[in-house]
């Protein structure tokens, strides 16, 4: 089994040449690499403690390369990556929901904000016949941003990173497009995924820390 220093390696290197494959125009080259990153974070994870949370988060990575593969290829197949990544949220928000059901009322005032504000922008520039998909989405990515904010500590701040990936894709494609907008959209979409799945070991951990009677939280 690959060890974490060498799937670490391997990410680095699939990310840098991707970015390599943005900047030469190279689709192909990028339709190979756009997915390894991802993918070594679920070999990763497979390392760690199996709990439902891990097995939550691991079906979204999952899901997220499923949606990578799609937008990645040279055709427009924008609404099935959207599907795809619509299911990576669902899964996602229900892995946070096995580790915290508290209202959290502030953060759903904050995920209604962000959500509300990023569909109305997207609305306002006309969707036409993506209206109700990217409206489902966009409740999907509230609920999801609510929940990790709930959970706190690194599922949050990977779930915000995730959701502004996500907000310039579609100011992007529907508002403004703009010369550094493929760069910034996959490289906040890595840090985003990056600090989900580092919050399954960081929950193991606190689990652990609680069952031995030292001290620690069960946050994410």
């Amino acid at each position: 089994m690959p060890r974490p220093g060498h799937l670490l390696t391997l990410a680095v290197a699939a990310a840098a040449f991707y970015l390599y494959a943005l900047a030469s125009d190279n689709a192909l080259l990028g339709l190979l690499l756009k997915p390894i990153p991802v993918l070594a974070l679920i070999a990763w994870l497979s390392t760690s403690r199996n709990t439902p949370y891990r097995r939550w988060i691991m079906l979204g990575l999952a899901f997220s390369v499923l949606g990578d593969i799609l937008l990645a290829i040279p055709k427009d197949l924008f609404v099935f990556g959207l599907a795809a990544f619509l299911c990576a949220h669902l899964a996602y928000l229900r892995g946070y929901c096995r580790l915290t059901r508290r209202p959290a009322y502030p953060a759903l005032a904050f995920a209604v904000l962000v959500g509300g504000a990023l569909f109305g922008l997207l609305a306002s520039h006309g969707l036409g016949p993506l209206l109700i998909p990217v409206a489902l989405y966009a409740l999907a990515i509230g609920a999801m941003l609510w929940r990790a904010l709930a959970c706190g500590g690194l599922a949050a701040l990977g779930a915000c990173a995730f959701v502004f990936s996500d907000s310039l894709i579609g100011i992007d494609r529907f508002v403004s497009p703009f010369a550094a907008a493929e760069y910034l959209i996959i490289l906040a979409y890595w840090l985003g995924q990056w600090l989900i799945a580092a919050s399954v070991t960081r929950s193991s951990n606190d689990k652990v820390l609680i069952q031995s009677g030292a001290p620690g939280s069960a946050n994410c």
